[in-house]
C-alpha cells in the first residue's frame, strides 16, 4: 500500500501511529510529498482530486482519503485489538474523541497556513484568534475527560496524542501543559510509546 504523506502533518501521524499499533507499518510504502493549498503536489492530485494528505492507495489499487477513512480501513486488516471498538458505547466515545481531536487539529493547521502562507499585510488576526479559541476549548474538553482514558489505545486516544504532539511541535509558545495537568500527566507516558516515538515529526514542510 502507498501512503502519500508529509512527516509534520498530524493527520498523517495519526495514520502512522495506528498502523504501528496494529502491526501494519511494514505494509505501508511512505511516499513523501510536499503540498500546500496553494501549491498542490501533482502526483497527489492524480490519486486525490482535492490534493489533501494523507491519501492511501491500497494493494488492489483503490484510493482512500482522509485520515478517518484510512485509519478505519487499516483497522480492518488485522486480527489484534481493534482501534475502532466494536462495542457500541465504547465505539461512539472513541469516534467522538477522534472528532474532537480532528477539530482541534483542523484549527491548528489553519492557523499554521494563515501565518506561513498568507502574505504579510493580508493576515487576519481576529480569524487566527477564533481558531485558537477552538484549540483551547478542545484541549479543555480533553482535560476534563482524560482521567477516563486510563491505558486505552484506540482511535480516540491516538488522536488526542497527535493533538498534544502537534501543539508541542508547531505551537510550543502555547504551553498547553500549564493549565491542563491531567492531560499533561496522561500524555507523558503516551508520548513514550514506540508508535509515537517513531512518528515524531520532522520540520521539512510547512504544515
Amino acid at each position: 500500500m502507498k501512503l502519500y504523506a508529509a512527516s509534520p502533518s498530524p493527520f498523517v501521524r495519526k495514520v502512522l501511529v495506528l498502523a504501528i499499533e496494529c502491526g501494519l507499518s511494514g505494509r505501508l510504502e511512505h511516499v513523501s510529498i510536499k503540498t500546500t493549498p496553494i501549491a498542490p503536489d501533482i502526483e497527489l492530485i492524480r490519486s486525490n482530486p482535492v490534493a489533501k494528505m494523507p491519501t492511501l492507495v491500497t494493494d488492489s489499487g483503490a484510493t482512500l482519503y482522509d485520515s478517518r477513512v484510512i485509519c478505519e480501513y487499516l483497522d480492518s486488516l488485522h486480527d489484534s485489538v481493534k482501534m475502532f471498538p466494536a462495542e457500541q458505547a465504547s465505539r461512539w466515545v472513541a469516534l467522538r474523541r477522534q472528532a474532537l481531536g480532528d477539530g482541534v487539529l483542523d484549527a491548528a493547521v489553519s492557523i499554521r497556513y494563515e501565518v506561513i502562507l498568507r502574505p504579510d499585510g493580508k493576515r487576519w488576526p481576529e480569524w487566527v484568534a477564533g481558531q485558537m479559541g477552538k484549540v483551547r476549548r478542545g484541549l479543555d474538553a480533553l482535560e476534563s475527560e482524560v482521567a477516563s482514558f486510563k491505558d486505552e489505545i484506540n482511535i480516540g486516544t491516538i488522536t488526542a496524542g497527535c493533538v498534544a504532539g502537534y501543539l508541542d511541535f508547531r505551537f510550543p509558545e502555547e504551553d498547553w501543559r500549564a493549565t491542563r495537568p491531567h492531560l499533561r500527566d496522561w500524555y507523558a507516558p503516551f508520548s513514550a510509546r514506540d508508535s509515537m516515538v517513531k512518528t515524531d515529526p520532522v520540520a521539512d514542510v510547512e504544515v
